[in-house]
């Protein structure tokens, strides 16, 4: 017994320091927003300010563009969440429910385009928004963001395993492929489609390389790229600039707080999927 608790014990203390360590870099920067900018270029290590200031957090809120990039971020994540469940909800319902020729050469293209990274396709997406013509354009920054074949491989496996009996009685009882999708495969993964959405959004909410490159207008920029225009004369406030991320941060924060039984689900779906 002796040994099992010190066992514990030992488990216990690298799991706190190692949650200190971790949360360590989110607590400096949380603080180093409250600093003078003097006290932050400062050399040494200051784990509290000497001189408490709201003056970081007043220039975001009062002398950027910050509100706008909120609302910016919030109609971009939501159109990409909305469209991508969807989307995802139809074509897994499709191949694991209906057959239609190419069915199985569909769902191979899924599988074969889960496995491609999204970065890698930077260029392809660019030139193909910008013969749209939709380049600095709120609907350029959601259209790539709209290849989601994870979403569609959880959806497929998901319907795969309803019982086909559910089917068969609302066929008979006259229900159309619609119905059957959205008054019977759907409520029965509300579970799995309020993760897939949470993490949707999250996913979305926090993409930086994708609308920085496709978008040069302050006015459409969303929360993650206006980051990069807080400055002063004298170059980059380090203050200011942790300020707007923490400002950033916290809806995504309070999401997953509220939510974090689903963000774990959705995380470990899509880990399962992956592995």
């Amino acid at each position: 017994m002796r040994h099992l608790d010190l066992v514990g014990l030992v488990i216990t203390l690298v799991t706190v320091v190692g949650a200190v360590l971790w949360a360590f870099p989110l607590y400096w920067g949380l603080v180093t927003t409250f600093k003078p900018e003097y006290e932050v270029v400062r050399p040494g290590v200051e784990l509290w300010p000497q001189h408490f200031t709201l003056e970081n957090y007043a220039h975001v809120l009062l002398q950027t563009k910050i509100g706008l990039w909120y609302v910016n971020s919030l109609i971009t994540s939501g159109a990409v969440t909305i469209i991508v469940v969807m989307m995802a909800a139809g074509a897994g319902y499709a191949i694991s429910q209906l057959e239609f020729p190419g069915r199985r050469f569909f769902w191979w293209m899924i599988l074969a385009s889960f496995m491609i990274p999204i970065p890698a396709l930077i260029v392809n997406h660019f030139i193909l928004m910008s013969q749209l013509r939709v380049i600095n354009t709120l609907a350029g920054v959601v259209g790539p963001q709209l290849i989601a074949p994870v979403t569609v491989i959880i959806y497929k496996q998901f319907f795969d395993s309803v019982p086909k009996d559910f089917r068969e009685a609302a066929v008979i009882d006259g229900a159309s492929e619609f119905q059957l999708l959205f008054r019977i495969y759907l409520p029965m993964n509300w579970g799995v489609t309020t993760a897939l959405a949470i993490i949707t959004f999250i996913a979305a909410w926090n993409l930086f390389l994708w609308p920085f490159l496709a978008v040069s207008s302050e006015d459409k920029m969303n929360i993650t790229v206006g980051i990069t225009q807080v400055h002063d004369a004298f170059g980059v406030s380090y203050g200011r600039d942790l300020a707007v991320a923490m400002l950033a941060a916290m809806p995504v924060a309070v999401i997953y707080l509220i939510f974090q039984r689903r963000v774990t689900q959705a995380i470990m779906l899509s880990a399962g999927i992956k592995g």
